[in-house]
C-alpha cells in the first residue's frame, strides 16, 4: 500500500465516522434535518475513496473515475443542503440536481482530454469549488453569527478556494498521464493529505456548531419554567445580568409580584385550576411586557419583571395595567377573580441590583399589608410618583 492508498483509507474512515456522528446528533438537535443532510453528505463522499482505489486496480477506470467525481460532488451538495437548513438559506433541489448532473456530464466529456492541462484541471475542480464557495457565502451572510459560525464560514471559503489551487498544482506537478496513474503521483499524495486535513476541520467545526446549539437549547430548557412558559429564577437572573452587562448604568426598574391568596385558590378549586392561573398569568406577562424585558417565575406564585431603560413612574404604570388585566384572566371557573400585588423599585446600576430587589420586596409586602391588589413603589406612593413625572394615577 502506497501513501495515497493510505490517505484514501483514512479519508474513508473519517467520512464514515462523521456520517455516523451526525446521524446520532440528529436525534438530539432541533436542526435535525440539517444534521441528517450532513450525515448523508459525509456518507456519500466517503465512497469516493473506494472509487479511487477501483480506478487504479480494475480494468474499468473510466466508470470509477466518474464515480469518484460524482460521489465527492454529490456529498458536497448534500452538505450544502444541510448548511442551508442550518443557516436558513435553503437550496432549491432542482437547481442542485441540475448542477450535479451537468457537472458529471462535464467530467465525462473531459475524461479523455490530456490530464494536467489547465482547462482539464480547472474544469474538473471548479464544480467542487463552486459548491463550497456557495456554502461559505450562506454561512457568512447569515444573521446572528457567532464566533464558531464565522470560523466555519472562513474555513469553508478556504476549502473552496483550495480546489483552484489543486488545479494549478495538477498543471505544475502533473496528475498522471491516465486516471489509473493518479494514485501513484506526488500530486495525489498532496491532494489526499490536504483533503484529509480539511475534511476533519470542516467536519469538526460543523459538529461543534450543532453541539453548541444543543447545549444552548438544553440551557434554555433548564432555565425555563414549563408551567408559566417564562424563565425560572436562574433564567431570570441570567437575563437580568445580560441586560445590565450591556447597559449597566441608566434608569431601569424591577417589579416583584405575588398572586393574592393563591393557596386559597388551590384549596377551593383544586391544583389544576391553580396551574391554569399560573399559565394564564405567565401568558399575560408575555403578551404585555416589552420585548427587551426579563420575565421570571421565581417561586410558586411569585413573579419578577425587569424593565430596562424604564423609570419608576413608567414601571408603576405598567404594573397597574398588569394588575388590572390580572382580574380578567380568561378560561377560569365562574366566580374566580384573581388579583395580584406588586412592588416596584428603580435599578440604577448592576452594583445596586440586590438592594433594588430588597426594596421591591418591601414595597410588595406593603401592598399586601395594605389590602392586596395594589401597586406600591419604593419610598413613595403612586400619586407622588405620578406627580413627579406629570402623570395621573391609573
Amino acid at each position: 500500500m502506497n501513501g495515497v492508498a493510505f490517505f484514501l483509507g483514512v479519508n474513508f474512515v473519517v467520512a464514515v465516522c462523521f456520517s455516523a456522528v451526525f446521524a446520532v446528533v440528529a436525534t438530539r438537535s432541533r436542526s435535525r434535518r440539517a444534521a441528517l443532510w450532513l450525515a448523508a453528505g459525509f456518507g456519500v463522499a466517503s465512497l469516493s475513496a473506494v472509487c479511487e482505489l477501483l480506478v487504479a486496480y480494475t480494468d474499468t477506470p473510466k466508470i470509477w473515475a466518474i464515480g469518484a467525481f460524482a460521489t465527492v460532488l454529490i456529498g458536497m451538495m448534500l452538505l450544502r443542503i444541510g448548511i442551508g437548513h442550518l443557516y436558513g438559506r435553503r437550496l432549491d433541489k432542482r437547481i442542485a440536481a441540475f448542477f450535479v448532473s451537468a457537472s458529471i456530464i462535464l467530467c465525462y466529456v473531459i475524461y479523455d482530454m490530456p490530464r494536467g492541462t489547465l482547462i482539464q484541471a480547472v474544469s474538473y475542480q471548479s464544480p467542487f469549488a463552486i459548491v463550497l464557495l456557495d456554502s461559505a457565502f450562506v454561512i457568512l451572510a447569515s444573521r446572528g453569527r457567532q464566533m464558531i459560525d464565522r470560523f466555519l464560514g472562513m474555513l469553508t471559503l478556504f476549502t473552496g478556494l483550495h480546489f483552484f489551487a489543486k488545479a494549478g498544482l495538477a498543471v505544475l506537478v502533473g496528475a498522471g498521464s491516465a486516471a489509473k496513474d493518479y494514485i501513484h503521483t506526488n500530486y495525489a499524495l498532496i491532494s489526499q493529505s490536504a483533503t484529509a486535513i480539511l475534511v476533519v476541520a470542516v467536519g469538526l467545526t460543523l459538529l461543534a456548531a450543532l453541539v453548541l446549539e444543543i447545549m444552548a437549547d438544553q440551557r434554555s430548557e433548564s432555565e425555563r419554567d414549563t408551567l408559566s412558559a417564562i424563565a425560572n429564577r436562574r433564567g431570570f437572573n441570567r437575563q437580568v445580568q445580560s441586560i445590565l452587562s450591556a447597559a449597566s448604568h441608566g434608569k431601569h426598574a424591577v417589579i416583584l409580584c405575588d398572586l393574592d391568596h393563591f393557596k386559597r385558590i388551590n384549596d377551593t378549586y383544586g391544583h389544576h385550576v391553580g396551574d391554569m392561573v399560573i399559565q394564564s398569568f405567565g401568558q399575560l406577562m408575555n403578551d404585555s411586557a416589552p420585548k427587551r424585558a426579563a420575565l421570571g417565575r421565581i417561586g410558586g406564585e411569585e413573579f419578577a419583571i425587569f424593565l430596562p431603560d424604564t423609570d419608576i413612574s413608567a414601571a408603576a404604570l405598567f404594573a397597574q395595567a398588569l394588575r388590572a388585566a390580572t382580574m380578567t384572566l380568561p378560561d377560569l371557573p365562574d366566580g374566580l377573580i384573581v388579583t395580584a400585588s406588586f412592588g416596584v423599585s428603580p435599578v440604577t446600576s448592576a452594583a445596586r441590583l440586590a438592594e433594588a430587589y430588597r426594596q421591591a420586596d418591601q414595597a410588595l409586602y406593603a401592598a399586601k399589608n395594605a389590602g392586596r391588589n395594589q401597586v406600591k413603589l419604593t419610598g413613595l406612593d403612586e400619586a407622588e410618583a405620578s406627580e413627579q413625572h406629570g402623570e395621573s394615577r391609573l
